[in-house]
């Protein structure tokens, strides 16, 4: 099966996803997400990525970033991923048994408008959806904790957002979505497909090449 097309445009937004392979846990302990936490703000010092939000899971990691160049997008996640497994069967003493993740990180490209928002908050509340906790705030593990401590500290390695953020951020982070933009943003991450108004999608996907991302599934004619 061909991979399907990679978008690293500088400039953009985008939702980046990876997983531990065979949906295993991949941070057990609260060292194991503060040395993931670590690798971000290394990332931040070493490429100027922006990582407007994030949040670990046990078994997989969503990030919010907004690359300033052609190319950074792929390049960090190649080195923050690569660092991460290295370091995670360094420490599990698992060296040579084989991958930590799955394969590949999956990303799609974020309009700047009210979609950033939509994904940002589908981001920052993953623990609340997963009743990990009560407010999503209270996961420790996120952007969203980070930005409510009273310590500027925590948010240094935080980007700002490529637009304000609203002042009931809060309130509208713990509101479940709705089943819409629910099944929009799992079609956006299962296929690539750039998320945004559609006279915005069609200019992505005619700009990067991305049609196979708006194609619907199943077999070629003929085949």
């Amino acid at each position: 099966m061909p991979r399907r097309p990679r978008l690293a445009a500088g400039a953009l937004a985008y939702h980046v996803l990876n997983r531990r392979v065979g949906r295993l846990p991949l941070f057990e302990q609260p060292s194991d997400y503060a040395a993931f936490e670590q690798i971000l703000a290394e990332a931040v010092d070493r490429t100027r990525i922006r990582v407007a939000a994030y949040c670990l899971m046990p078994n997989h990691w969503h990030l919010v970033l907004w690359p300033q160049q052609d190319g950074d997008l792929s390049e960090v996640l190649r080195w923050v991923t690569v660092t991460h497994t290295q370091r995670w069967h360094a420490h599990h003493h698992t060296a040579g048994t084989g991958p930590v993740y799955q394969g590949r990180f999956k990303s799609f490209a974020v309009q700047t408008d009210e979609h950033f928002l939509t994904v940002a908050r589908y981001v920052e509340r993953n623990a609340l959806r997963a009743k990990l906790v009560e407010r999503a705030e209270a996961w420790r593990w996120s952007s969203l904790w980070r930005r409510t401590q009273d310590n500027p500290h925590l948010r240094s390695w935080l980007s700002d957002w490529p637009m304000e953020q609203p002042r009931d951020w809060l309130q509208w982070v713990n509101r479940p979505h709705s089943a819409s933009e629910l099944e929009a943003l799992r079609v956006s991450v299962q296929r690539g497909r750039p998320f945004g108004d559609e006279s915005w999608v069609r200019r992505m996907v005619k700009r990067f090449g991305l049609e196979a991302t708006i194609r619907s599934p199943g077999r070629p004619k003929g085949s």
